[in-house]
């Protein structure tokens, strides 16, 4: 609904930025990284993020569209609201967050308050693909055979299984047994199934 506000910066928080524009003051909820970026200047521009809820309005501001673009793929993920969002933003930058997904750094993005295993591991779930092909990074794995998991993917999908559930679960075998055979996978996967 709006893309970006550009006015007088009035107050500068690091939770929030009072920007007028239009003869209207626009509180703009904030980042650290944003509040960081953000010089003291008298008129600034960001990028926004219009939020409606039942109870509340909340307009939120971003130095760049990539930690926009951030903000809105981890809101997108059940269980993480906009407060969690923004505190990851807080923690660490928007690099940080694409690397650790891309990595699926889940130990990374548990140390973010408020994310436990489950939310991290939702996390990587739900954002990983979307991270690569947005951003263009590479998918880092260290210690995953990436032939024998596109093996095993691609036998449980024959067999009719859903990709993003049987991807999880060879993702788990592989971190507790990396060196695991295709076959000795597949036989895990069809147990845990």
């Amino acid at each position: 609904m709006i893309a970006y506000i550009k006015g007088k910066l009035v107050e500068k928080n690091p939770t929030y930025l009072i920007i007028e524009s239009g003869g209207l003051g626009y509180m703009v909820h904030i980042s650290l990284h944003t509040y960081s970026q953000i010089p003291d200047q008298e008129s600034v521009k960001l990028f926004t993020h219009f939020h409606v809820r039942e109870d509340a309005q909340s307009l939120y501001g971003f130095s760049s569209k990539t930690e926009r673009e951030i903000f809105r793929l981890l809101i997108s993920v059940s269980g993480v609201g906009t407060a969690t969002a923004r505190v990851m933003l807080s923690s660490m930058s928007p690099k940080e967050i694409q690397q650790a997904i891309a990595s699926d750094n889940a130990n990374l993005l548990k140390t973010v308050k408020g994310i436990g295993v489950k939310t991290a591991q939702r996390i990587i779930i739900d954002l990983r693909d979307k991270i690569i092909k947005t951003y263009d990074i590479e998918a880092i794995s260290t210690s995953i055979d990436n032939t024998a998991r596109e093996e095993a993917l691609s036998a449980l999908d024959v067999l009719g299984f859903s990709r993003k559930q049987t991807q999880r679960i060879i993702d788990n075998i592989l971190r507790d047994e990396p060196a695991m055979t295709i076959e000795n996978l597949i036989k895990q996967a069809l147990k845990n199934l």
